[in-house]
């Protein structure tokens, strides 16, 4: 009998099931959006009941799609949109508050309040190798137990958990309030700022300035091997879960850059560009991110710098949900190719402030370069080249911090698909851009931690030989015109700070 291995890949827009053969190839898929709440500005929130729903929808949808049953999985992977935190009783499964998504600003005044003990921005760096930025959770615990009714005191008394999607979806899957598991991995538990990156420890002094209780917290496990077996009810019952990996550390598995040295830029609703450093933490001095790359079940750690951009496809999104510039995201490439240039004009979308290299919170958006001449297609364009440019800029941070130029550079996500965008990436970077077969590599990743875990895939080298490319697109700009046109972009990104008053 043939099996099967199947993901839950919990983004920031939606849910989906993949299931993929031992080539790794997609076998079935469904897939569901989320509401994306707003309650005012800078403030970015998730229903995380609807997302559970949803994730045991689209379980059942994959399953129905391929004409599969649960007894053809052997394994289930989960992989997630990293910083967004929930917290909820213990004895009933309820959320105390809509989960707070990762690109939310709210906790700008906590983290201010804590840098002033001393430190700075850097205060937790060298343990968590992380900045203090609203972009990660243990800020966000705070905000809920500070400002949520009773809150606080529940937490004190150990009735509330604390989990990113990735706890959230193992503990309502293994049973919830019924024997569910409460457990993260290090990819996931990295982006807290809570976590020591040499222990793979929840560190107590952080977690007491913050005032998050321990008690709050998952355990943390590897990210390949059997957590617990989904609940009897619903389309997966039995099967063991046995991965998980943060959705930019899945994608670095899925894209089997498995090796120190090489490097791949996911294209979602931002853009995240991990470089695997191996068994060593290397600490950015260019406003990059060390992180937890994987660890793959007794093995040591393995490691990673990232740069991570808030906003790349959501800015496609704005264009057309708020401004109702295009009806649907592949018209902003087909505007695009109606004019040859941005035509001076260029769009820096610092909706969430900016993350990497710059970590300021106090930027917002900006379209700079406006003349009579900029029209539709023009706009278009600049939306698309926020996108090479913001990845220009964290690679060449990450060429600085490694010492190692990028030879090449292998891309995944949604965007990818988007041709133009592709060779002027190729163009701006002055490398070659290379997408693989499966594009959707997140959710392989978990598949392959998953499958790994219970020798599905005997080990790296059949996720080596599963990867194939597809596509390369090689640089057709000169460099003169290549680095005029990303200096203007750097004078545009600095119009964009100081924008957000300390007291707003």
């Amino acid at each position: 009998m043939t099996s099967y291995v199947a993901a839950i890949d919990q983004g920031t827009t939606s849910t989906r099931c993949m299931v993929f053969s031992h080539a790794g190839e997609v076998v079935s898929v469904d897939q569901k959006e989320h509401e994306q709440i707003f309650p005012r500005a800078g403030w970015v929130e998730h229903d995380p009941e609807e997302i559970w729903r949803n994730t045991r929808e689209v379980a059942a949808g994959a399953l129905a799609k391929g004409d599969l049953h649960a007894s053809d999985v052997v394994a289930v992977g989960i992989t997630n949109q990293r910083e967004t935190a929930v917290v909820w009783e213990k004895s009933t499964g309820k959320p105390v508050y809509n989960a707070i998504v990762w690109q939310d600003t709210r906790t700008d005044r906590i983290c201010a309040e804590l840098e002033a003990l001393g430190g700075g921005q850097d205060r937790y760096k060298a343990k968590t190798g992380l900045p203090l930025a609203t972009y990660f959770s243990g800020p966000k615990v705070r905000w809920i137990l500070d400002n949520v009714d009773g809150a606080r005191e529940r937490a004190e008394a150990g009735e509330l958990l604390f989990g990113n999607m990735d706890t959230w979806l193992l503990w309502n899957m293994t049973g919830g309030p019924n024997g569910g598991v409460h457990v993260t991995d290090p990819t996931n538990a990295s982006r807290t700022l809570l976590m020591d990156l040499s222990t793979l420890s929840w560190d107590a002094s952080i977690a007491e300035d913050m005032g998050i209780p321990l008690s709050m917290l998952p355990e943390i496990r590897s990210s390949s091997e059997e957590y617990g077996k989904v609940r009897e009810r619903g389309a997966l019952a039995g099967v063991p879960i046995a991965g998980i990996l943060g959705d930019q550390q899945a994608a670095t598995f899925g894209q089997a850059c498995l090796s120190v040295g090489e490097a791949k830029n996911t294209y979602g609703t931002g853009n995240f560009v991990l470089l695997n450093t191996g068994n060593e933490q290397v600490a950015s001095e260019n406003g990059l991110l060390t992180t937890v790359c994987y660890k793959i079940g007794s093995q040591d750690p393995v490691y990673a710098l990232e740069g991570s951009i808030a906003v790349t496809g959501s800015l496609v999104q704005w264009i057309r949900d708020n401004l109702g510039m295009i009806t649907s995201a592949p018209e902003i490439e087909e505007h695009a190719r109606t004019v040859e240039d941005n035509g001076g004009c260029y769009f820096v979308p610092a909706f969430s402030g900016l993350f990497a290299p710059y970590w300021r919170s106090d930027a917002r958006g900006a379209i700079v370069g406006l003349t009579r001449f900029v029209n539709k297609g023009h706009l278009a364009r600049a939306v698309l080249e926020a996108t090479a440019f913001q990845s220009r800029e964290v690679i060449d941070a990450m060429n600085a911090d490694s010492g190692v130029p990028l030879k090449s550079l292998k891309v995944d996500g949604g965007m990818v698909g988007n041709e133009l965008l592709m060779q002027f990436q190729a163009d701006i970077l002055g490398v070659p851009v290379i997408r693989p077969v499966v594009a959707e590599t997140t959710a392989l990743g978990a598949a392959y931690a998953a499958g790994l875990a219970v020798g599905f895939w005997g080990g790296e080298d059949d996720i080596r030989n599963n990867w194939a490319k597809d596509k390369e697109w090689t640089p057709s700009m000169d460099d003169a015109a290549r680095e005029k046109t990303f200096g203007q972009w750097k004078k545009a990104v600095t119009r964009t700070f100081d924008w957000v008053a300390e007291d707003d």
